[in-house]
């Protein structure tokens, strides 16, 4: 912080003094350190800098306004505050409570504040032009909710499942040696997501109960099998029956 001295006020700037006196009131003990100089904010108005000092607050200055009626001779403290300068150490902006949350983080009890206007509804009573997607948008309306999922969030959504731990890419899936497609516990979805995506309906999988792509896999493909092992043959038992151990 490099601010200008103001010289067209004699009386604020005389007020360096009572300016430090303000602060050593207010501050903790030790934690004021020089002068750094003065800056206008307004007619018979201005700001005192000085250097701050605690450990917890480096490139931060203190500040005091002081100010003078018309003509007075004597300057008044107006506030003092502490203020970050251009390297001062700073706190992460605030995040409204609506957008610091996580998928995985609502918990029982916790409730997600409404979105008005989510990109990803839609009323569903709207035509949107493919018949498909109207056909579900009249069928979600019978049921008597408001809104139902917008192109947007049917998009978003795919794309969050095919890159997730039901897509084609988990490891899981690379290490199978058959998709879902052709497994008997696949349950295709309906609507315009049937051509991609399914639900895992197997108790042995992994992804039981969770929405999987149908290139996805996993080792309880209900067409698969394990390599049977063979028994290998015993040889020919050896008896001495020449031998006669005594109990």
């Amino acid at each position: 912080m490099t601010p200008t001295r103001l010289r067209s006020d004699a009386v604020l700037l005389a007020a360096a003094d009572l300016a430090r006196e303000a602060l050593l009131e207010v501050a903790e003990p030790g934690t004021v350190g020089e002068h750094v100089g003065m800056v206008g904010v307004a007619e018979r108005l201005a700001t005192h800098y000085f250097v701050c000092t605690a450990a917890g607050y480096p490139g931060w200055s203190w500040a005091v306004t002081v100010a003078r009626v018309p003509r007075g001779k004597v300057a008044t403290v107006c506030e003092t505050n502490l203020v970050p300068g251009p390297d001062a150490l700073l706190s992460p902006a605030w995040v409204p409570y609506a957008e610091r949350l996580a998928p995985g983080d609502l918990g029982p009890g916790d409730v997600l504040p409404r979105v008005e206007d989510d990109p990803n509804l839609m009323f569903g009573f709207e035509a949107t032009g493919a018949e498909d997607e109207d056909a579900v948008a009249l069928f979600e309306l019978g049921l008597g909710r408001r809104r139902v999922l917008s192109p947007k969030g049917r998009s978003s959504a795919a794309a969050r499942w095919a890159a997730g731990e039901g897509g084609p890419r988990s490891e899981i899936a690379l290490r199978s040696s058959a998709k879902c497609r052709s497994c008997g516990y696949f349950l295709p979805m309906s609507g315009a997501l049937r051509s991609m995506f399914g639900v895992c309906a197997n108790e042995w999988s992994p992804s039981d109960g969770t929405v999987v792509t149908l290139d996805h896999g996993c080792g309880a493909h209900s067409e698969t099998d394990a390599p049977q092992p063979r028994p290998e043959p015993m040889g020919t038992p050896i008896v001495d029956d020449s031998r006669l151990d005594i109990v």
